[in-house]
């Protein structure tokens, strides 16, 4: 048994710097000794090459070697259920009390709810703290209370709110002395937990002032280096989204903080519907008779639909784990409109492929397209395949990089006619929301 100790957990706030529950709990009398737990719940339904755990576990071992080369300090790291892993912890360390900061998925209240239960048993306390937002839960709401169901009123109340706080930055980095001197502590490699080193990486994110100034003219350009690929650094928070939100509010255009905003929208919808996890959020949607042709879901997965635009999306997914925004509601649709395939087919692959994946945002963004989300597009919009291409490819650019058997004998005909899918979307759907 050591000395009394704090532990930080880390989970969806891979950095040192800026962190809310560090710096709160480097702040105490108390060493803190930092923590990370490969949670087997989730690991075990990843394949083994999965690039976010090799992407994890390297940002891991960069905190890991900063902590020993300046403060003779470390983390440790576990592979194990988070109740097994902490039940470790507090057998090994005289634990004072664990801090962390807060996730919004329905998966992660009910860990979280063990764990304090677990804690309170042994007489620890449990400390989260809000990180990975600006609001949450229910402190964007109508005057009247309730949640608001229409993102631009949203919006408008959250800016409101937002003129009555001070955004301060949490200097954990500047405390780190206070952590626990010990560099030996357990860490776990990709190979102890049954994983491979992935080939897909995850890249760098640009807030260049001209790229978030230009955001609104650029961000629907698959074929442009327009976008930040800032997600999966924020889902992994390791960016600190205090900061993220201060450089959106120095460019004069509000588009780029708007898509940061709809990202908290998601997670309070999410906080207050945990069901459309996997319901739809208007429940007469989910009378809708999907076809659910498994031949044709794989054709969809593999890009091989026969429409270029659909194709060169889910191609630049499986290659890169990471797909553009415009072309995730185009494939979307495509999914759920053209193949009547349900809308959760398309979002648990997603899930299995997207570096930034999320559970709220991705939920949000199929339900929108299937149309049976909050403030979703009408069950009539059909995106059409050759007039989005026209609009945001129009000289096939991004298509020819991803498709380049386009114009040639070995790229397969349209799986299905435009026309006629949508007739048989339209004629579906309106048969299911009429009942």
């Amino acid at each position: 048994m050591s000395d009394k100790v704090r532990v930080f957990w880390f989970r969806r706030d891979m950095r040192l710097e800026d962190n809310v529950g560090l710096y709160h709990a480097l702040s105490g009398d108390f060493p803190v000794l930092p923590l990370f737990i490969f949670d087997k719940h989730i690991l075990d339904e990843l394949p083994k090459d999965d690039a976010r755990v090799t992407f994890i576990h390297d940002e891991l071992q960069k905190m890991r070697s900063h902590l020993q080369d300046n403060f003779g300090s470390s983390i440790a790291t576990y592979h194990d259920t988070p109740e097994n892993a902490i039940h470790q912890v507090i057998e090994d360390y005289e634990v004072e009390a664990i801090y962390t900061n807060r996730d919004y998925e329905p998966y992660a209240y009910k860990r979280d709810a063990k764990i304090n239960a677990l804690l309170a048993e042994k007489g620890i306390e449990f400390h989260d703290f809000k990180d990975q937002v600006i609001f949450e839960k229910t402190e964007v709401e109508k005057n009247d209370g309730g949640m608001y169901l229409v993102f631009t009123p949203y919006m408008k109340q959250w800016k409101k709110e937002f003129q009555n706080i001070e955004v301060n930055p949490f200097p954990s980095e500047d405390i780190l002395d206070n952590t626990y001197k010990n560099t030996r502590l357990p860490n776990v490699s990709l190979a102890d937990m049954g994983f491979e080193r992935s080939s897909i990486k995850v890249p760098d994110y640009n807030l260049d002032k001209d790229l978030l100034k230009n955001y609104e003219d650029t961000r629907n350009l698959p074929a442009v280096e327009g976008t930040s690929r800032l997600s999966p650094h924020l889902r992994f928070g390791t960016i600190g989204y205090r900061k993220v939100v201060k450089k959106a509010l120095s460019v004069e255009n509000e588009t780029f903080l708007d898509e940061l905003i709809w990202r908290e929208f998601y997670k309070a919808i999410l906080h207050h519907y945990p069901e459309t996890q996997n319901r739809a959020f208007k429940p007469k949607y989910d009378r809708i008779q999907w076809r659910n042709d498994e031949a044709e879901f794989e054709k969809w997965k593999k890009g091989e639909t026969g429409y270029p635009i659909v194709d060169a999306g889910m191609r630049q997914l499986n290659k890169t784990g990471w797909m553009h925004n415009r072309l995730r509601m185009v494939v979307g649709s495509f999914l759920c409109k053209h193949l009547l395939i349900d809308w959760r087919w398309g979002e648990a692959y997603f899930a299995e492929k997207l570096l930034d994946y999320e559970m709220s945002s991705n939920v949000g963004g199929w339900q929108w397209v299937a149309g049976s989300g909050v403030d979703a597009a009408p069950y009539f919009r059909v995106f059409n395949p050759y007039s989005q291409t026209d609009r945001f490819d129009k000289d096939k650019t991004f298509i020819k990089k991803w498709v380049p058997e386009m114009d040639t004998a070995k790229y397969p005909e349209p799986m299905v006619e435009h026309r006629l899918a949508r007739e048989r979307c339209l004629e579906t759907y309106k048969e299911a929301v009429k009942k």
